[in-house]
């Protein structure tokens, strides 16, 4: 089956940027339309995803559904497609998404009536929803190219459209007017784009570098990933060890930015707190995962001694993510901003068990890409419908919403449960194993880890109480619940957080066999457990 010559993958690319363009054409005054239209081609994707995801074969071929043509011969350029498991369970993961993300934003767009003048911004909903729809084709295209040189165009490109959506489409909620808002707004959106612009350019110069390396060796320079492989795995082409890795420090840092992994991860608070609460989503749930999941595809693929060589910096590096982006979380005012610092911090857990270098880690942090991504959007999406109510997102001006909204306060319990991985919630399990991962090779640094688990009870448990419980705010007192709309976007997320908590074995089955390739690739097996001999 999945040996069909139907281009699917490239179908489910082109869908939402057929879609981008459909939408921006309907007319200005058809607003209802535009909505209703973006949302049509991201549940056909959608349907797609789940397709190849339910036709893929994880005893079949590592890379199936390929699709290979010459682009520019001269330049060893193709439009090279595939997907692993773990690049199939992440197409779906961000076609499952991007349909609730547009259903939480459906009035995000619509102009700010009670403000006039200078300040007064103009919010086209068929921009708004088209940007969504290209952002989308791009991630998939990220997670579907399996040629270095066509990555890097979509892992830059998708840069565009969320900065306009971050710039552009920024939160009502801000406590300091529309004026002030603009300004961090236009802040957050600059340093979004510079940041990872400025690793983008480091990784075009190591793909250059690596183009450069295979041309001399093998008499013609290629990007295609399975060339390389092959021809590394045949010993045509062996890279200096002063050559790989600086060649992996430039795809590295380029990914580290973009997943964001401390200290690099500064622009990413200012990125969610100034989006809106489904561009939040967005960020962190779909586009932050390509730069975990390109450290898993091509930094340990392509450069497998560097790999081993930077494992130890890369591996203190996250735990300092885990447990700064926690402490930071823990002293927050704001709640999206609290969010944020705890995606830092769940980020760290990913690339820990990526470069814990066993499959229990690396099992683990796909795990873990997908369970973060489903407990993030329940979190923010309801977090969102609480800001939206109140006008207010911090914490602070909160208190006693259980009383007037239980359902809000209900599903908003559940997605901080899940945040902190309470047992029998989907993160539980990949947090898990990836702490026995990274136990298992780095006892040390595996417990320290651990401290993450404590901080995220306090930085949840204590947001919920103060904004939850306690007597009722004035500004609460009014406060509606869940509409229809807001219950059809969070019901099937939590349904997915309970399900994937207790039987994960459809996503594991499928993620495995790629990670033990992953870890072929780099010469790794699991540390065996050192047991005394009986006397």
């Amino acid at each position: 089956m999945a040996d069909s010559s139907f281009p699917i993958l490239t179908v489910t690319a082109a869908l939402p940027a057929a879609g981008a363009i459909v939408t921006a054409a309907v007319p200005a005054a058809r607003k209802a339309a535009a909505r209703y239209t973006a949302l049509a081609f991201s549940l056909g994707t959608l349907v797609l995803s789940l397709i190849t995801l339910f036709r893929f074969d994880p005893q079949g071929a590592r890379y199936q559904f390929t699709e290979t043509h010459t682009w520019v011969k001269s330049f060893g350029l193709h439009y090279d497609l595939g997907v692993d498991g773990i690049g199939a369970v992440m197409v779906a993961l961000t076609a499952l998404l991007i349909p609730f993300v547009m259903l939480a934003g459906w009035h995000d767009a619509d102009p700010l009536e009670d403000v006039t003048g200078p300040n007064r911004r103009w919010r086209p909903t068929q921009g708004f929803f088209a940007l969504i729809l290209a952002v989308e084709a791009m991630v998939v295209l990220s997670f579907e190219a399996t040629d270095v040189f066509l990555f890097y165009i979509f892992f830059e490109a998708m840069l565009i459209p969320m900065y306009f959506l971050i710039g552009g489409f920024g939160d009502r909620a801000h406590a300091g007017g529309e004026e002030e808002a603009s300004r961090q707004r236009s802040y957050a959106a600059v340093k979004f784009l510079l940041y990872n612009l400025a690793g983008g350019l480091i990784m075009l110069a190591a793909v250059i570098g690596l183009y450069a390396a295979t041309a001399k060796q093998l008499g013609t320079g290629t990007f295609a990933l399975q060339d390389i492989l092959n021809a590394r795995a045949s010993g045509k082409l062996d890279l200096a060890t002063s050559t790989e890795r600086w060649l992996f420090l430039g795809f590295f840092f380029a990914f580290a930015v973009k997943a964001p992994l401390w200290p690099l991860h500064t622009w990413l608070p200012n990125a969610m707190g100034e989006s809106t609460a489904p561009v939040a989503v967005l960020i962190t749930a779909v586009v932050d995962k390509v730069g975990t999941f390109a450290m898993l595809r091509f930094c340990l693929q392509l450069f497998p001694e560097a790999s081993k060589w930077a494992t130890p910096v890369i591996m203190v590096l996250a735990v300092i993510s885990v447990l700064y982006g926690a402490l930071l979380a823990v002293g927050q005012r704001d709640i999206k901003r609290l969010i944020a610092y705890a995606s830092v911090s769940h980020f760290g857990f990913i690339i820990l068990g990526i470069f814990a270098m066993t499959s229990q880690g690396q099992s683990g942090a796909t795990l873990y890409m997908v369970n973060h991504g489903i407990s993030t959007a329940a979190l923010m999406l309801v977090a969102g419908f609480l800001i939206s109510r109140r006008g207010s997102r911090l914490i602070a001006d909160f208190g006693g919403v259980q009383k007037v909204a239980p359902v809000l306060a209900g599903t908003f319990l559940i997605g901080g449960l899940a945040t902190l991985s309470l047992p029998g919630l989907a993160p539980f399990v990949s947090e898990f194993l990836v702490l026995v991962g990274a136990f298992s090779r780095y006892p040390a640094l595996g417990i320290i880890a651990t401290l993450g688990i404590v901080l995220a009870a306090l930085y949840v448990l204590v947001l919920y109480q103060r904004t939850m419980t306690g007597p009722v705010k004035a500004g609460v007192a009014g406060m509606s619940d869940l509409k229809a709309r807001e219950l059809v976007v969070v019901t099937p997320l939590i349904a997915l957080l309970l399900f994937l908590g207790v039987y994960p074995k459809p996503v594991a089955d499928i993620v495995n066999p790629s990670v033990q390739h992953t870890l072929s690739d780099v010469h790794k097996t699991d540390p065996k457990p050192a047991l005394e001999a009986k006397k």
